[in-house]
């Protein structure tokens, strides 16, 4: 019997249509996992009649494992545009969030030198600064994954060994409340600014 995404906590946000871009949306090699990367519609724009637009605010280069038959996801990173957006990942994964779940968030407003545990939703969640890198590499950073030695395995494999060392995670960071986070984050980047269009 073939895994299906029906099976895993991920059914409710594919049903809203909130995981799009997808580069992986599949079982991986681990028996009973299923493992998403894409990107994850936070807030959909005000749809005209048939019209698919993209979503007004969305987590990016998200990477996600759920096992199936359990109602939660046990790992997730990736990156917001603004800190204040933490609060719509927990609103938005809802139930699917676990107390011991691993979950990172990327943000682009807070300080490069600064990494904070704000509890919001019942759940933990790892903020981290970005610098101009991708949540993959952050994320082997932060795990001591070596790149070379994932460069022979596929998407789904990779998916897999920042899972398995993402659930081991014990790090702990200074511990913030989401209002403080508010406080200390800065000014919000347009994305679109410098860019030719």
């Amino acid at each position: 019997m073939t895994l299906s995404i029906q099976d895993t906590a991920f059914a409710r946000l594919e049903a809203e249509g909130r995981l799009f871009n997808s580069v992986l949306k599949a079982p991986t090699h681990k028996a009973g996992r299923f493992g998403f990367r894409g990107d994850l519609a936070l807030k959909f724009q005000a749809k005209l009649a048939d019209e698919a637009r993209p979503p007004e605010i969305a987590c990016e280069q998200v990477i996600a494992a759920a096992n199936a038959g359990e109602p939660q996801i046990g790992f997730l990173c990736g990156f917001l545009l603004s800190f204040e957006s933490l609060k719509l990942v927990a609103e938005v994964l809802g139930e699917a969030l676990s107390p011991q779940g691993k979950y990172f968030l990327f943000c682009d407003n807070i300080d490069l030198s600064k990494r904070y545990q704000v509890e919001y939703g019942g759940a933990t969640f790892y903020v981290l600064p970005i610098d101009e890198a991708t949540v993959y590499n952050e994320m082997l950073e932060l795990l001591y994954l070596e790149k070379t030695e994932l460069k022979r395995l596929d998407t789904a494999g990779k998916t897999d060994a920042v899972t398995e060392r993402a659930l081991a995670f014990k790090d702990s960071f200074p511990k913030i409340s989401y209002e403080e986070g508010l406080a200390l984050m800065g000014p919000v980047r347009n994305p679109y600014e410098n860019r030719p269009v």
